[in-house]
């Protein structure tokens, strides 16, 4: 036979569940708890791969550029091509986690039977320290499109170790899946191939 103290308890154990289950006050706590995160990783990825795309198109753009100013000169020397790499850098601005690497070929196509494709001459920028590309007379390639005997290309290769600006330990990207290169920086690149626009050939007297 169950006791009235019993009954008294029982009801107030049921009492304290119906209440606990019909609060709503800490609800909407939990759930802004639980979405924060997840909205924060939606925000910082999102921006993350806007940044990433816009400088993606910067670093084509440095081609372009740097080989749209080099074939505007009817002859070169080293400060120039310094220069106009110096500028085609500029361009990655506000981006400034790491430099691209700038490389600029003058390329002549003999008129040999087959033609040959040779390095007239080379400058590069990597890492923020100018130097002398492919050595001139060594064998270079270009499309097929271009292998056109008795002429000269200026190619400008481009490239950039973008870094994100989200880092991720080595346990996260573990968890996330992520590969070292995506976590820890994305290779970009572009080559780009344009002919002198004032003479036959551009010369770099000191290269």
């Amino acid at each position: 036979m169950m006791r009235a103290g019993a009954h008294l308890e029982t009801a107030g154990i049921w009492s304290k569940t119906v209440g606990f289950w019909c609060n709503h006050r800490g609800v909407a706590a939990v759930e802004f708890a639980l979405i924060v995160p997840i909205l924060l990783i939606l925000y910082f990825m999102t921006m993350e791969a806007s940044q990433a795309i816009e400088t993606s198109k910067k670093v084509s753009r440095i081609g372009s550029m740097v080989a749209d100013l080099v074939t505007q000169q009817p002859t070169i020397v080293k400060a120039d091509l310094d220069a106009i790499m110096q500028i085609g850098t500029s361009t990655i601005q506000p981006y400034n986690r790491s430099t691209p690497n700038i490389t600029i070929t003058a390329i002549q196509v003999t008129t040999d039977t087959p033609p040959k494709v040779l390095v007239a001459w080379s400058r590069k920028v990597a890492n923020g320290v100018n130097s002398v590309g492919a050595a001139a007379g060594s064998a270079a390639t270009v499309p097929t499109t271009l292998n056109v005997a008795g002429t000269f290309l200026i190619r400008v290769d481009s490239t950039l170790g973008y870094q994100p600006i989200i880092s991720w330990t080595a346990d996260t990207q573990q968890k996330l899946g992520l590969t070292a290169a995506l976590a820890n920086g994305i290779s970009m690149g572009e080559t780009y191939y344009l002919r002198p626009r004032r003479s036959l050939t551009i010369p770099c007297s000191d290269c």
